[in-house]
Formats: C-alpha cells, sequence, structure tokens
C-alpha cells in the first residue's frame, strides 16, 4: 500500500508544479494593467506607476518573478490581494467554507439520486423507465447553467415565491461564524427560524450546481451495472436462488462502484468550475464569485492564489479516489505496484 501511495504522490506533485507554470503564464496573459485599475478615474503618473510596478514585483523577466512566486509558495505565502491587501490564503480560507457547503450539499444530491437512478435504469433495460432515466440525464447534463439557474429562479422565485433569489440567509438574522457552514452555524445561533431561511437559500444553488454530476453519476452507474450484471458470478449468485437485492446490492453494485468512484472523484473539479457560475448568479459569497471579481479586477495574485488552491484540493480529492480503489479493491493496488 505505501509503495502504491508513492506511485501516486509522485504523479501529483510534479502535476501541482505544472499547474502553478500554467496559472501564472495565464494570468500575465490577460489584457489590462494592474497599477493603472488600482487607480481607477484618478489616474496615476508615470513615476508613480514605475515605483508600483517595482514593488509588485511586475518589472522584472517573467521568469524571474515566477521563481520568486514559487520561492514563496515554498513557505506557503500564496500572495498578497492588490485591491484588499489582505492574504490570498486568509481571503480563501473566508470564502471556502461557504463553497464547500455547497459543493457538498450538490454532490450528495448528486450521489443519492443519481446512484438509484442509475441502479433502476440498468435493471430496467430497455423498458420506459430505462428511456425516462438517460433521456433526463442526457438534458441535464447538456443544461446550461446560466440558463438553468436563471428559469429556476424566475418560476420558483420570481412566480412562486417559495425560494429566495440570493445570499445565504436572511438579512433578518445575523451571528458570528463559527464552522462558516450557514446550515450549521444556524443550528447553533439558536435563533427561531435561522436554519429554515439558510436551509431555503441553499436549494436552488444546490440543484443547479448538482444537476450535471447527477447526469453523469446516473449515466456511469448504470453503464457499470450493465457491464456487471452480465458476468458469470451474478448469474452464478441467481441461479443459487439469491434474492434480486442481495444480488444487485450485494455482489453487482460493489464491483459496478469502482468505475463510478471515478467519476464522482473527476466531478469535483465540475463541482468548482460550475461554482463559478452559480455563485455568481445567486450571488453566493464563495470562492467562484471571488474568483470572478478577481479577474476584473486584474487581481493577479488573489487568481493565482485561488487556481492553485483550487488545483491542490481537486487534486488531493483524487488521490484520495485512487486509494480508495484500493481498498475496495486490492488487486488494482497490487496491478500499480
Amino acid at each position: 500500500m505505501f509503495l502504491y501511495l508513492f506511485k501516486k504522490l509522485a504523479v501529483t506533485i510534479p502535476t501541482f508544479f505544472g499547474v502553478t507554470l500554467v496559472a501564472f503564464i495565464f494570468i500575465r496573459l490577460l489584457p489590462g494593467d494592474p497599477v493603472l485599475l488600482m487607480a481607477g478615474e484618478r489616474g496615476i503618473s508615470d513615476e508613480r506607476h514605475a515605483v508600483l510596478m517595482a514593488e509588485m514585483g511586475f518589472d522584472k523577466p517573467i521568469l524571474v518573478q515566477y521563481g520568486y512566486y514559487l520561492a514563496d509558495l515554498a513557505h506557503g505565502d500564496f500572495g498578497t490581494s492588490i485591491i484588499t491587501k489582505r492574504p490570498v490564503l486568509e481571503e480563501f480560507a473566508t470564502l471556502f467554507p461557504a463553497t464547500m457547503e455547497l459543493s457538498i450539499c450538490a454532490m450528495l444530491l448528486a450521489i443519492l439520486l443519481g446512484l438509484p437512478a442509475g441502479m433502476i435504469a440498468a435493471t430496467k433495460r430497455g423498458t420506459a423507465i430505462d428511456h425516462t432515466v438517460m433521456t433526463t440525464a442526457l438534458a441535464g447534463y447538456s443544461m446550461p447553467i446560466f440558463w438553468w439557474g436563471l428559469l429556476l429562479i424566475i418560476f420558483f422565485s420570481g412566480t412562486l415565491g417559495w425560494t429566495p433569489v440570493s445570499g445565504r440567509i436572511s438579512l433578518l438574522y445575523y451571528f458570528e461564524p463559527v464552522t462558516g457552514f450557514m446550515l450549521i452555524d444556524s443550528l447553533l445561533s439558536g435563533q427561531e427560524g435561522a436554519f429554515q431561511s439558510a436551509l431555503s437559500h441553499l436549494i436552488l444553488p444546490t440543484i443547479v450546481l448538482a444537476t450535471i454530476p447527477l447526469a453523469v453519476i446516473a449515466r456511469q452507474t448504470r453503464s457499470a451495472m450493465l457491464e456487471v450484471l452480465s458476468e458469470d458470478y451474478v448469474r452464478t449468485a441467481r441461479a443459487k436462488g439469491l434474492g434480486p437485492q442481495r444480488v444487485i446490492g450485494l455482489h453487482a453494485l460493489r464491483n459496478a462502484m469502482i468505475p463510478v468512484i471515478t467519476v464522482i472523484g473527476l466531478q469535483v473539479g465540475v463541482l468548482f468550475a460550475g461554482a463559478i457560475l452559480t455563485e455568481t448568479i445567486f450571488s453566493w459569497p464563495g470562492i467562484g464569485k471571488w474568483m470572478v471579481e478577481s479577474i476584473f479586477r486584474r487581481d493577479y495574485s488573489a487568481v493565482q492564489g485561488g487556481l492553485l488552491l483550487i488545483a491542490a484540493i481537486v487534486m488531493l480529492v483524487n488521490l484520495a479516489v485512487d486509494l480508495l480503489y484500493g481498498i475496495i479493491n486490492p488487486q488494482i493496488r497490487h496491478t500499480d505496484s
């Protein structure tokens, strides 16, 4: 197991450095001058502009800037925001719980609905149920997030008035955050109606963000289950008189879970990408909305740091998924070793 973990880390670490290079170069390809954006309508003299460029290190060759950036990363310094003057890591840590809460709820919804939907479609192959599930999954996968989000807002918030349009909780409630997760903090606050308000604000963003992962998980579960259900050991289990629930739940599902877990791990990156649009549409104060605002403000440090931190989280999740493979199926661990 240790050798298996070492090989996975040997791939993950160079990948992270590759991400640092891509993020560093990509940010500098964006048009605009961060110093001029900081000055705003007041303008700035050429001399002051040169001084600020030197203070920020933008006057040095790009390879030298990259070297300094790697040196700072080695000490855990992801830079300081050009606009807010706060450490990027501090801003990220403040906003990340909001994105994490939304992503966890979206992934739980996708798994709780996607797995059963895929299993039912596989066991009812060729029937109207199978066609309905797969057609719905295809529609969900093809649905543009921005259009789907606006449609839900118009119908449920505008027409029916069931859910709030934006934010994480009503302005009627205020309490100091303890965990950063609004559902938990609202319960801890003891304020009547706070939890219901936080939950109502979470419903629409969760549905929007979960739509694509749900569709992917359902389709992959169906495909994996169909492949497993045709195996000899499943037919043998049925021939022994085992009930359908035991055959599907114990024998088939466990072996079908390996490709499904792969998809679930990959959907973490999709969740963060989708969070950018979802948080912007619903004014959700998380990492996605912060990244969009930082791009518009040409806040190099914030965008670079945010990209690297998100990439690190995605890589750690995929590393955990790889390790989970080895636990579910030890044969994979021995093969890779």
